[in-house]
């Protein structure tokens, strides 16, 4: 096994191979309590020339001693097990929610094309996605393998657009060759080859740019100058620019049709405690706006280690905090016209859900109604259902995607598979 292999191994979340590198390493539940605590120093570059196998899971505290990502089912959740699953989902009054297609193994961001065909990002399972409706039933075919972490998928002019860590690939005319696709084009590789939290989202603007959020290799430390931001590229030309700096996991954006203004989720440091720091929903209303990580966490909380010294009053808060370790992934603007009136321009954000906390939270979904400005955010629980007890997922939402007809699909990472709730009252 080459190290770039090895280290793709062990920080894979949500797979096996990430469960059985914790195994190795003693740090699940039954082995950690034996060992001494983890921690790691990636201010030299012995750090960076020989990454530790644990990196990704940064340093451990006596009060959080063990904690480790749960790994992912082997297999997507059934028909069967996904209808019952979904018995236990509450929306509110007047929603439904359903199957829109299973075996979807890993399902992160989706997108339509032009002639409704859903194209679906994965996370481990290298895999792009394309689910075609055939005679009323959902077919799902599998059109992209051995993809590095292919998690951000975007249609634009007949094309689809895969990144795939340190890259952007275009596939023309995807929509009439699923079954042979196009040799890919690199439109865009100007970004580190590092796996841990180089997992991406595509977000296209009105003019044709695409935003990209560069995660930290680390949980926390002084990033290198290449990544901790959001670049907004021009896949035609190439041409990139930085639109925001000090943040640290995002996985999901999306532009205010309101405004055209760019809003990201972002993932929080680990290892404080079950209960801080809190994730957030975040808002660039200027260009390289600072967003605090390292320094600053939740917009007023300074990091002990790494303040340096710093004022959280130096950086752009968040809109919202979403709470600690609740995992806020994708996110959507609703712009659809099925649901009631007082939804419109209202944010759904996908809560992957816990793992550096002992009792998870989030694995659900919830909405924001805001203002442009980003003032007066109110936020409440919108699908919940899918956490049992304090830390058993039936499902891990992980994107949010409004569909032609109003609906909101949901990919679900942990079940493989794709949901889609609608407004029927």
């Amino acid at each position: 096994m080459t190290a770039s292999n090895g280290l793709r191994l062990r920080i894979a979340r949500g797979t096996r191979g990430m469960a059985a590198a914790l195994v190795a390493a003693g740090l699940l539940t039954g082995t950690a309590g034996a060992q001494a605590l983890k921690q790691y120093d990636s201010s030299g570059k012995a750090f960076w020339k020989n990454p530790p196998p644990d990196w990704f899971l940064g340093d451990e505290t006596s009060a959080q001693k063990g904690l480790a990502p749960p790994a992912n089912p082997a297999l997507p959740a059934s028909d069967e097990e996904l209808a019952e699953n979904l018995k236990a989902v509450k929306l509110p009054p007047g929603f439904t929610i359903s199957v829109y297609a299973s075996g979807v193994p890993e399902a992160r961001q989706m997108a339509f094309g032009d002639k409704g065909t859903l194209f679906v990002g994965s996370f481990g399972a290298t895999n792009v996605y394309a689910i075609v409706d055939q005679g009323g039933k959902k077919v799902v075919k599998t059109i992209l393998k051995g993809l590095n972490m292919p998690t951000g998928v975007a249609f634009r002019d007949g094309a689809l657009y895969v990144v795939a860590i340190d890259k952007i690939f275009r596939y023309d005319n995807i929509e009439a060759n699923l079954d042979k696709p196009p040799e890919p084009v690199v439109v865009y590789d100007d970004m580190p080859s590092y796996v841990a939290h180089g997992w991406k989202y595509l977000t296209f603007d009105k003019d044709g740019w695409v935003y990209v959020p560069l995660g930290p290799p680390f949980n926390i430390g002084n990033p290198p100058s290449s990544v901790s931001q959001v670049r907004r590229v021009d896949l035609k030309t190439g041409a990139a620019e930085i639109v925001a700096l000090g943040v640290r996991n995002s996985v999901g954006g999306d532009i205010d049709p309101r405004t055209g203004r760019y809003w990201f989720t972002e993932n929080a440091r680990d290892w404080m405690s079950d209960d801080i720091p809190s994730d957030k929903l975040n808002m660039i209303s200027k260009v390289v706006e600072h967003f605090g990580y390292p320094y600053c966490h939740q917009g007023d909380m300074p990091d002990p280690k790494f303040a340096q010294g710093r004022t959280c009053a130096e950086f752009t808060p968040p809109v919202a905090k979403l709470g600690a370790h609740v995992a806020p992934l994708g996110m959507k603007f609703y712009t659809g016209s099925s649901f009631p009136a007082e939804y419109k321009n209202n944010i759904f954000i996908a809560e992957h859900g816990s793992w550096n906390r002992h009792k998870y939270q989030g694995g659900r979904i919830e909405r924001v109604i805001v203002d442009p400005d980003g003032k007066n955010a109110k936020m409440e629980t919108f699908a919940s259902g899918w956490l049992k007890g304090d830390r058993d997922y039936t499902g891990r939402p992980a994107d949010i995607l409004v569909a032609p007809d109003g609906a909101l699909l949901v990919a679900d990472d942990w079940a493989g598979a794709i949901y889609r709730i609608a407004y029927t009252k």
